[in-house]
């Protein structure tokens, strides 16, 4: 297996929670008014323990197909798990969900981490090339230009239009391609494990886990056996990939 450090020719980010974080929309509170809509009555202090609940339906171990159905039973789960199984009809529980997921793809509702701009700047500086994958339905052409960030992509790849979602290899493939650059030389940096971390080394790239949050990371062990470095910031990128 290739080293975890040093130089790469290309890096590739996951988007969602690695590059961009959801504003108060699509946390408890505005679950809490997308579900008042629909007559759901849900708790917000319980949305935390929701989606922790919920992970496992976005973990397919080899790549799903991509399918909407898939987010929808996971933002479904959600509002079930805030009390909306006892609070709402199923049809109203389900008519939320895809609302829910319909405004995932909206670019206002987001955040770009702080520390984002400056470490794709220098990406690019030290002739990096960078990419883009993403499991979610988000434009990523409209996703650049709304963070300002079409300077610094070269390459981007979204599974809703790519057809397979993370860690099925070929979505790093087609990444890679479109960079021009082979596995051995590029770094897929990202937060989860399972798609991220685990969809690199099968496609014979380095990885790079971000681990923003200050909760133990999981497998963390593992991981560093397997020569994973876990950073919790971009910033700590740099040094690892740039001579």
């Amino acid at each position: 297996m290739p080293s975890p450090t040093g130089s790469a020719r290309a890096v590739l980010f996951d988007v969602d929670f690695t590059l961009i974080h959801p504003g108060p929309m699509f946390q408890g509170v505005g679950y809490h008014a997308f579900c008042a809509r629909h007559l759901i009555d849900v708790d917000p202090a319980a949305f935390d323990a929701a989606v922790a609940s919920a992970a496992s339906i976005l973990d397919a171990p080899d790549g799903s197909a991509y399918d909407a159905e898939i987010f929808v039973a996971y933002t479904r789960h959600i509002i079930e798990q805030m009390g909306g199984k006892a609070g709402g009809t199923p049809e109203a529980v389900d008519a939320c969900a895809r609302e829910i997921y319909a405004e995932w793809a909206a670019n206002q509702h987001f955040e770009l981490y702080d520390d984002v701009p400056a470490v794709l700047q220098r990406l690019n500086g030290a002739g990096i090339r960078v990419g883009l994958i993403s499991n979610s339905h988000r434009c990523l052409d409209s996703f650049q230009s709304h963070f300002e960030l079409r300077d610094f992509i070269a390459a981007s790849v979204s599974s809703a239009d790519h057809g397979y979602m993370k860690p099925h290899p070929s979505i790093f493939r087609k990444v890679l391609e479109d960079l021009r650059v082979p596995p051995a030389d590029a770094v897929m940096v990202g937060d989860s494990v399972s798609q991220d971390i685990e969809g690199a080394l099968r496609a014979g790239m380095r990885a790079v886990l971000l681990h923003r949050s200050e909760r133990a990371t999981p497998r963390a062990d593992e991981l560093r056996q397997r020569g994973v470095p876990i950073i919790r910031s971009l910033t700590e990128l740099v040094n690892l990939v740039v001579p």
